[in-house]
C-alpha cells in the first residue's frame, strides 16, 4: 500500500510560517499585497480566485481583485496591468489563465513587471529558472518539489518522467529538477500527447508526474512497482451522489496505488500547496521591492 503524500497537512504547516512572515513585514510598514486579475467566464476560475483572496485575508496579505469584461480588447487588460505595476502597495500580480480566445495569456503575463510576476511565468523569470538563478518559481512545480523533499523522497539521480509540457507544469518542473541544487540533479524525461509508446516511458519512472487533463488516464499497467506518483490533473466523473460527480485526477488511484510506494492524490496532494507557494512568492516579492533582507520564510 502506497504512502499518501498529504499536501494539505504540509500546506497548513507552511501557512504558519507565512503568517509570521507577513506580520514581520507589516511591522516594518511593508505588508505584502497581491492583485488577481480575471478576464474570463469560467466558474471554476472564479472559485480559485475567491480561494486565493480568502487566503490573503487569512494570512494578512492585502488582497485586490480586478474583473475585466471578457469582450474587452487586450489593451484594456494591458492598461490594468500597467496600473498595478505602478502601484507601490501591490507586490504580486496574477492573471487567471481562462482568458478569452482573442487574448494571448502568456503575452499578457509578459506585461507584468518581472518583480511582481509571482506566477514565475514572465520570460525574464523563466530565463532565470533555466539558468539556475531563479527569482520566482511557478507555483505548482515548486509545490511538487516541496512535497517530495518533505517526505525525503530521493530526487537526485532519480529518473523523473513528466507527462505534461505546459509552461505551468512540465517545462518549469523539468528545469527545476535538473538544477545542481538540493531537490534537483534528477534525470528528466518530458512526455506529451505525441510521445510514442508512452506506457514504456512511464514504467521507467522512479518519480512519475502526470498533468494531462484526462481523468484516470494513467492506470496500474503504466506504472512500475515502487514508483512515486504525483497526480496534478483534476477532472470530474459521474457519481451517484448529491452533486452527480466526483473530483478525480489523471491517475486511476485504485489500480496505481497498490503498485506505488508514494502517491500524491487528487484531491489533497499538490493542489493545496499551489496557493501556499503563490503567497510565499508574494512575500518574496514584497521583500525584493521594499529592499528588506531579513528572513521571512
Amino acid at each position: 500500500m502506497a504512502k499518501i503524500l498529504d499536501g494539505e497537512a504540509l500546506a497548513e504547516e507552511l501557512r504558519k510560517g507565512l503568517r509570521e512572515s507577513v506580520k514581520n513585514l507589516a511591522d516594518v510598514g511593508a505588508r505584502p499585497g497581491l492583485a488577481t486579475v480575471h478576464m474570463g467566464d469560467d466558474p471554476a476560475a472564479e472559485s480559485y480566485i475567491k480561494m486565493k483572496q480568502r487566503d490573503c485575508e487569512e494570512l494578512g496579505i492585502n488582497g485586490t481583485h480586478v474583473d475585466i469584461d471578457s469582450n474587452a480588447p487586450a489593451e484594456e487588460l494591458y492598461d490594468v496591468l500597467a496600473e498595478l505595476n505602478e502601484d507601490p502597495d501591490i507586490h504580486g500580480i496574477l492573471v487567471q489563465d481562462d482568458v478569452p480566445e482573442h487574448i494571448d495569456w502568456l503575452e499578457a503575463v509578459s506585461h507584468i513587471d518581472p518583480l511582481k510576476d509571482v506566477d514565475g511565468l514572465h520570460p525574464n523569470n523563466v530565463g532565470r529558472l533555466v539558468a539556475g538563478n531563479s527569482r520566482f518559481v511557478p507555483c505548482t512545480p515548486l509545490g511538487i518539489q516541496k512535497l517530495l523533499t518533505e517526505e525525503n523522497i530521493e530526487i537526485e539521480s532519480a529518473d523523473v518522467v513528466i507527462v505534461n509540457r505546459s509552461m505551468i507544469v512540465g517545462k518549469p518542473l523539468s528545469n527545476l529538477l535538473i538544477q545542481k541544487t538540493d531537490g534537483g540533479n534528477a534525470t528528466v524525461t518530458l512526455c506529451h500527447s505525441r510521445t510514442r509508446n508512452l506506457a514504456e516511458k512511464t514504467r521507467q519512472a522512479d518519480i512519475l508526474v502526470v498533468a494531462v487533463d484526462n481523468p484516470e488516464f494513467i492506470d496500474g499497467s503504466m506504472v512500475s512497482e515502487g514508483t512515486t506518483v504525483v497526480d496534478v490533473g483534476i477532472g470530474r466523473i459521474d457519481a451517484d451522489n448529491e452533486k452527480g460527480y466526483e473530483l478525480v485526477g489523471d491517475v486511476d488511484f485504485e489500480s496505481v496505488e497498490p503498485k506505488a510506494d508514494y502517491i500524491a492524490p487528487v484531491p489533497g496532494g499538490v493542489g493545496p500547496l499551489t496557493r501556499v507557494i503563490l503567497h510565499n512568492n508574494t512575500i518574496k516579492a514584497a521583500k525584493l521591492q521594499e529592499g528588506i533582507d531579513f528572513e521571512t520564510e
